[in-house]
């Protein structure tokens, strides 16, 4: 037989054994070559300037690369020690180690770039539908189109070259490392199986449970006032990331087998077949995996956390835009006000107006502030804050001893941790005012050019003429009064839009169309959050591959065990209850931990990115958890498969 018919022939038999690896490879390179695409896409033109999406792009290729490329080595290291038998065997013939790496990187080659050509046409055929849920997703305008891009190809190609040099680096390096007789006993090399844990590993199973445990309290305590200044923040922060990773790891190591240790020995060893097929895989294979499934749970939990952040500001990008404008125009100058109003007249597009007076005053709102004030750097317990009379805001009615601040945020509130009442005190030219605080309301008056991002303090009218008599010039911003325009008919919204932007003073500090800031939001959050999803889905495709690819392996040390279990007497049914429990475990576990921590995270500063929580992170989760369980379905598949031919 000549080298290229055993070539030919290795490569027949084994291309059952690489289907997966192939799926992933396609499902890599197609990925790969339709994210690029977008990087030359002309239609990109609106988005590259709106919010440098080129760029973006070309960094989030880099992690993609990143991602793709430890997935390919990793699959590679497992299925070429599937294969040292084989190896061994070459060598036994009397076939040199070049001679069986020429053989090997031959057959990867036939396999791998003809993967790479099928990755590569199914990512062309994709790449309008990847252009337009881009431009839905950000808002451009602009029409999706199926075009090759010959610079893509070239840049998928080189990428995915480099990729094929490590693996044959790898390869070469594995075969020259390796005497025959190891080779024969690679697979026969099982995790680390014990009978009995030590003192030390039911230690750190409790220590992992306890610090995993400690970070989320520490999370959901981190805005509760607790820390009050940034330097404590910070350091809870630092503590909260160190406690959850290490205790992740801890977990895997020893509370996974600690907690199946103590079911074992609450049913005194009589275990059904379920509970010993399910039980002793987690007992004694997370332990040997403990860090390969620490980095999948953390950065399943990256992934889900910043997607869900992203969605959350995606989500809540009309109540963002709020803050910066209250009503559809908002004008800090009254010339500019008059001229857009001349032109919606022009135009015939019907407004109602209102204009508020605003004056700045110094406020003593230390009683009713639980944070350190010298962190946000309040003079002795006194900032700058907008006030107005409740005479101009429809629907308000203040107490001539109250003051009412307005137009507030949960972020705010988490760092300021505003308190229900407390003594104010405003401070004119030469006089000062003491009044009752009433409250918080979330309706927003002002803008946040007038604000700086603090809430309007809302007083009765005399309060305000009194102050507006003694205001301190040195504290009063250049403009005093807010305008702003309501449009009567919401369907001329973007045609007012349009005539906004159009005028000289748009861009002008103090003027600010609601739809061009919503609009905005939407396309910034957009693009995040597509590269963020874009960047999850691989990792989570490539994990769930990993994690099947270790089932995998399980299953085919596994099959004599099976075989025995058989003769026994034991159905096939009886044995996929089992498998079915063990999936739930081994893929259910890292799902469960990854879920949680994306959680607390997202749970303990999700207003600084939106208004809405639940509706966009239980959209993500669901989502996620959704596409990882066809991993966990796809093991169960191939355990039927063990089990048919266990005898």
């Amino acid at each position: 037989m000549s080298i290229n018919q055993l070539i030919f022939r290795s490569f027949r038999k084994n291309l059952k054994s690489y289907y997966l690896y192939v799926f992933a490879l396609v499902f890599s390179a197609a990925l790969y070559f339709a994210f690029v695409t977008l990087q030359f896409d002309p239609s990109m033109n609106e988005a590259e300037g709106s919010v440098r999406g080129a760029a973006g792009i070309r960094a989030a290729s880099v992690l993609l690369i990143g991602i793709v490329s430890i997935f390919l080595l990793y699959a590679n290291n497992l299925f070429i020690k599937r294969r040292s038998k084989e190896i061994g065997l070459f060598q036994l013939i009397g076939m040199t180690k070049n001679r069986i790496f020429l053989i090997l990187s031959a057959e990867n080659l036939l396999l791998y770039y003809l993967s790479l050509i099928i990755g590569t046409g199914f990512g062309f055929a994709i790449s309008k539908l990847v252009a337009m849920i881009f431009f839905s997703l950000t808002g451009v305008d602009e029409t999706a189109a199926l075009n090759f891009s010959v610079q893509a190809f070239l840049q998928t190609l080189l990428v995915f070259s480099a990729v094929y040099l490590l693996i044959m680096v790898m390869n070469l390096l594995y075969i020259k490392r390796q005497s025959i007789l190891s080779l024969f006993h690679v697979k026969s090399k099982a995790e680390s199986r014990v009978k009995k844990m030590s003192f030390v590993e039911i230690l750190i199973g409790l220590l992992g449970i306890i610090l995993i445990a400690t970070g989320y309290y520490v999370s959901a305590r981190l805005f509760d006032g607790d820390f009050s200044s940034i330097t404590q923040l910070f350091s809870a922060m630092i503590f909260i990331l160190a406690s959850v990773i290490i205790g992740t790891y801890f977990f895997y190591k020893g509370s996974v087998s600690f907690i199946a240790n103590l079911i074992r020995k609450n049913k005194g060893g009589y275990l059904n077949i379920n509970q010993v097929m399910s039980l002793s895989s987690i007992m004694f294979r997370m332990k040997s995996n403990a860090m390969l499934l620490t980095i999948i749970t953390t950065v399943s939990a990256l992934a889900i956390g910043l997607l869900s952040l992203s969605y959350i500001s995606y989500y809540s990008a009309e109540r963002t835009a709020q803050t910066s404008a209250p009503d559809d125009f908002t004008f800090a100058q009254a010339e500019n006000a008059e001229a857009f109003g001349e032109v919606l007249n022009d135009n015939s597009i019907a407004y109602s107006e209102k204009q508020i007076d605003v004056i700045q005053a110094d406020i003593r709102i230390e009683e009713i502030v639980g944070t350190d004030m010298e962190d946000f750097q309040f003079d002795g317990g006194t900032t700058n804050m907008s006030v107005v009379s409740d005479a101009q805001i429809e629907g308000l009615d203040i107490s001539v001893d109250e003051i009412l601040f307005s137009g507030s945020s949960d972020a705010v509130q988490a760092l300021m941790n505003l308190q229900n009442e407390g003594t104010l005190t405003l401070y004119g030219a030469t006089s000062e005012v003491e009044k009752e605080y009433a409250g918080l309301s979330d309706e927003y008056i002002l803008p946040s050019y007038f604000t700086g991002g603090l809430p309007v303090a809302v007083v009765d009218e005399t309060v305000y003429d009194r102050l507006s008599e003694d205001i301190n010039e040195e504290i009063q911003r250049e403009y005093e009064m807010y305008i702003g325009f309501t449009l009567e008919d919401p369907d001329t919204v973007e045609k007012a839009d349009e005539l906004f932007n159009s005028m000289p003073f748009s861009e002008e500090a103090g003027s600010a169309s609601q739809y061009s800031t919503e609009r905005m939001q939407k396309l910034s959050m957009g693009f995040i959050m597509f590269v963020v999803g874009f960047l999850g889905l691989t990792f989570l495709i490539t994990s769930g591959c990993i994690l099947y690819f270790k089932q995998v392996e399980e299953g085919d040390e596994e099959q004599p065990n099976y075989r025995i279990l058989r003769k026994l007497g034991f159905t096939r049914q009886d044995l996929l209850k089992g498998i079915f429990q063990k999936q739930i475990i081994n893929f259910g576990i890292p799902l469960a931990v990854g879920l949680l921590h994306s959680y607390f995270a997202v749970r303990s500063g999700w207003f600084f990115f939106g208004t809405e929580l639940w509706t966009p992170m239980i959209i993500v989760m669901v989502l996620y958890a959704g596409l990882y369980s066809i991993f966990g379905i796809l093991s169960v598949v191939y355990y039927k498969k063990v089990i048919r031919v266990a005898l």
